[in-house]
This record gives structure tokens, sequence and C-alpha cells, in this order.
């Protein structure tokens, strides 16, 4: 092997090391689906990369931060906000998101764990500006589907007794119309948030009440109006029972006072066609036999009023005629 060979083959073998120490160096970097990432040089971002490949990078001194690409869930802390009304209520939310400009998002937070704490932030002061803002029933409740319901039975609703006891009970709060729902709230708490997060390389997808619950002091207030709206619902039907009975009693007095007057009209004509017929045979019985007759009817007057006097002191008058004779003479 001449000496220019030689001097060939050692510039190759130096090549061919210096090659591989290179490759261990770590010259190139495989960025998965999923995933984005940004390169950085002395601190400084010179370039990003969002699909998925092969690429290169200056070894010891580029630096790769990988961030997911997919859609990230955050759940928020509870909070207690205070209504429109002031009544307050605790309320626990979850939000999706992405990184959309990973240059940004590396800029302002480097890691995942401090966009975490900035977006809680961001999200928790959209919630309270929305739901301060706002009536307790437009943030438990989506649709005016219950006071539909509720006027739809009370358009089929047949029976009266039903149709009184809704108009003698007031419940004001079933009857509160839904303007917005809890649906457009979340939208309103989404477009508050992303009036921040853009300039962070977020998106931010949605918003949603995880879990909405009432305050102890709340607590109380709504199983006292629960029970004031049962009592009056109970005093309803109470009211309802004593109209009910007061009409029944009315009609029951107005019903006995018509058959005593029918049986007192019936009595009254029995009786005058008895005195009649009574008469029409006392009538005709004297007719028949005027002696037999005065001597029957003194006999019956004797009879009834004699027994009522332990003692007669004369008899010398016409009354005791027919005592002694038949034709009414002494």
């Amino acid at each position: 092997m001449t000496r220019a060979m030689r001097k060939f083959v050692g510039w190759l073998i130096a090549i061919v090391v210096l090659l591989i120490i290179f490759l261990f160096m770590g010259p190139l970097y495989i960025l998965n689906e999923g995933n984005q990432v940004v390169i950085t040089r002395f601190g400084s971002i010179v370039n990003t990369h969002t699909d998925a490949g092969l690429y290169f990078k200056i070894p010891f001194l580029d630096k790769v931060t990988t961030y997911p690409k997919l859609v990230l869930s955050l759940d928020g802390d509870e909070q207690r906000i205070p209504t429109k009304e002031n009544q307050f209520i605790i309320v626990d939310t979850t939000s999706r998101w992405r990184i959309s400009d990973p240059a940004k998002f590396y800029q302002n937070f480097t890691t995942l764990e401090n966009a975490y704490n900035k977006l809680s932030d961001i999200i928790d002061s959209s919630c309270r500006t929305v739901i301060t803002q706002n009536r307790l029933s437009e943030i438990v409740r989506s649709s005016n589907i219950i006071n539909d319901a509720a006027a739809k039975a009370e358009d089929e609703e047949e029976d009266e007794e039903a149709r009184e006891i809704g108009e003698l009970v007031n419940d004001s709060t079933a009857n509160e119309t839904v303007t917005k729902g809890r649906g457009e709230l979340c939208r309103l708490m989404t477009v508050e948030a992303n009036k921040l997060v853009p300039e962070y390389g977020i998106d931010l997808i949605d918003i949603v009440p995880r879990q909405i619950k009432y305050s102890d002091e709340l607590t109380e207030s709504v199983y006292n109006r629960m029970i004031k709206d049962r009592n009056q619902v109970a005093q309803a039907y109470r009211s309802l029972g004593e109209g009910k009975k007061a009409e029944w009693l009315g009609k029951l007095e107005s019903d006995k006072r018509t058959i005593a007057s029918e049986a007192y009209r019936k009595s009254e004509e029995i009786k005058g066609n008895a005195d009649a017929q009574a008469a029409a045979i006392y009538s005709e019985a004297y007719n028949r036999d005027p002696e037999f007759y005065a001597f029957w009817k003194s006999m019956e007057s004797y009879k009834a009023n004699l027994k009522d006097y332990p003692a007669t002191y004369s008899t010398k008058m016409d009354y005791f005629d027919y005592l002694y004779s038949a034709d009414g003479k002494r």
C-alpha cells in the first residue's frame, strides 16, 4: 500500500469515527404523532415542529421541548360564587384546551404545570364574572322545559280540583323563565376566558360546570323554601276541602229544608183530604140520624173530658143531658 493510499485510509477511518461520535451525540430526533416540539438554542426559540417525522438538531446546542398536540383537560377547584340574587353556590368546573402555538406557549409558560396554574386562574375568573351576572335558575337549568311541561299539563288537565289547587298555589320559582340557560352561560364563560388565552398560545375549547352545589346557608334556605311550598300546597288542599265541605253542608241543608217543606206540604194536603173525608162522613151520618149523631158525639166528649175531673158536683146542665136518657131528656 502506497503512502497516499495509507493517508486516504487514515482520513476515511477518521471521518467514520467522527461520524459515529456525531451520531452518538444525537443529532436526529423523532417527533411522534400527537406531539409538537419547540427547538431552543441558548434559550432562544429557533424552530417549531408540529408534524410527525424525523428532524435534525445541533447536538449540545439545540434543546428539544415536547408538548402534547392533543386536547387536554383541566379540572378546576371548587369556588364559592354569589349569583345575581346574592345567593352563594359552589361551582366545580372542567374545561378542554389545547396548545395552538407552541412558540407562544413556551415563551409564556415553558412547562405544562405553569400553564395549568395560569389557565385555572383565568377559568375561575371567567366563571365568577358570568355567574355573578345571572340568576340561579339560569345556572342550574338549561331550558324552559319544566315550565312548558307544566303549561301543557294545565292545558290538558281535566280535573277541576287540580286546577283549583294550581290557582291556590303560587310557585314563583317554577315559573321563572330561563332566557339563557346553563349551556349559554358555559359558552359565555368560554368567550370570556378566550379573551386572554390566545396570547399564551392556547385554544380553550369549552368550560363546563362539572358540579353545582348550594352553599350551607343556601341549602338551609332551599329546604325552608321547600317546606314553605309544601305547607302552601297542604294549606291549599285544606282550603279547598273546607270550601267543598261548606258547599256540601249548604247543599245538604238546602236539600233538608226542601224535603221538609215538601213533606209538610204533603202532610197538610193529606190532613186536609182526611178532614174533608171525615167531615163528609160526619155530615152523612148526621143526615141519616141526627139524634144518634148528637148522642154519639156527647159520649165521645164525656169519654175525653170527664176522665180529667175526679169529681163532678153538679150535672144540672145541658152538657150532661145524655147521661140520663138516650133522647137527651131528664
